[in-house]
């Protein structure tokens, strides 16, 4: 079999290695493919896998590239590939459902913890010589935030949410959490299934943790942060378009939120008209929750094991059945 893999440079920079799928035949990398179709279908020739992580797959591309017989996605979401026309066409998509739980959990508290006591910013003005100009023993330029007995509202509950729902619970953080779908045995004294509008008026920090859909986007606008607190403080590390951004920067240049801290925007990498970049109190960071190299090394590893169970005709975490 020939494999090619469209944008290995994202997934592994140079720290990991591709040579567990040499068992499966010739293997090509490329760091990156420019996203064109042409350019995509003389990229893959006549490969019968291809592995991609950002690089589209649209139904043009598919229709021109007869060899391939196996896609995976180097990730969980696979808005990238045309999985309809994928299955018309006898192609078997899969992706790596939960490799990153654990890390971006942990990251959705590096961004309210930054929030809360903005380390970075006090670390640099010390080295600017702030400390040592100060008349008193310690100086803050932000207000400090204490979480314990905070209330923190999780709108999406899979397996991420949960994770960071007990790593809440630890810092003694009351968790209400909005999802469709409820599993009453994870309820307890201090987290519990509420209705949107109930999350929305009781938090004091919000976290996204659900997946983009049709329901699901722009669920943060006007209308809802209008119900929040006064002072609230918003995480996304799932999806950008989840939050109405021009909306957001609105609320934060206003007062209305007091902070937002996303690792996701509309548009990757982002736009330097992206109105959260002038906005008040608005930390971004590029995407990186996902990118420990424990969290890859877990995914190359799960890829791997796609690819053996298509190999051996039992293939698993199809996501075009």
């Amino acid at each position: 079999m020939k494999i090619v893999v469209l944008d290995g440079y994202t997934l592994n920079p140079g720290d990991l290695s591709w040579d567990a799928f040499k068992q499966f035949g010739e293997i090509t990398v490329h760091d990156r493919t420019e996203s064109t179709p042409d350019n995509v279908i003389k990229t893959i020739g006549d490969a019968d896998i291809v592995l991609t992580n950002k690089t589209p797959l649209p139904r043009v591309v598919l229709e021109n590239v007869p060899t391939v017989k196996y896609i995976g996605v180097l990730a969980t979401g696979y808005n990238v590939v045309d999985t309809q026309a994928a299955k018309e066409m006898g192609i078997i998509v899969t992706n790596i459902p939960t490799y990153g739980t654990s890390a971006v959990a942990q990251f959705t508290f590096a961004l309210l913890l930054e929030l809360c006591h903005h380390v970075g910013y006090h670390s640099e003005a010390v080295k600017k010589g702030d400390w040592t100009r100060c008349a008193d023993f310690c100086f803050w330029h932000y207000p400090l935030i204490e979480l314990a007995d905070k209330t923190m509202g999780l709108i999406g509950f899979g397996r991420i949410g949960q994770v960071t729902a007990k790593i809440a619970q630890a810092f003694g953080l009351n968790v209400l959490v909005f999802d469709i779908r409820q599993n009453p045995e994870i309820s307890s004294n201090t987290c519990r299934y509420v209705s949107l509008d109930e999350l929305l008026k009781n938090s004091d920090i919000i976290s996204l943790h659900c997946p983009l859909s049709d329901t699901t986007k722009g669920i943060i606008n006007k209308d809802t942060i209008s119900k929040m607190k006064d002072g609230v403080m918003i995480i996304n590390t799932s999806r950008g378009p989840l939050i109405n951004e021009q909306d957001l920067c609105d609320a934060l240049n206003s007062g209305k939120v007091a902070g937002a801290a996303v690792d996701v925007v509309s548009e990757e990498p982002i736009a330097a008209t992206n109105p959260l970049l002038k906005a008040k109190n608005c930390i971004i960071t590029p995407h990186i929750a996902w990118a420990p190299k424990e969290s890859r090394t877990r995914l190359m590893k799960i890829a791997v094991e796609n690819l053996t169970a298509y190999a051996a005709g039992t293939p698993v975490n199809i996501v075009n059945l």
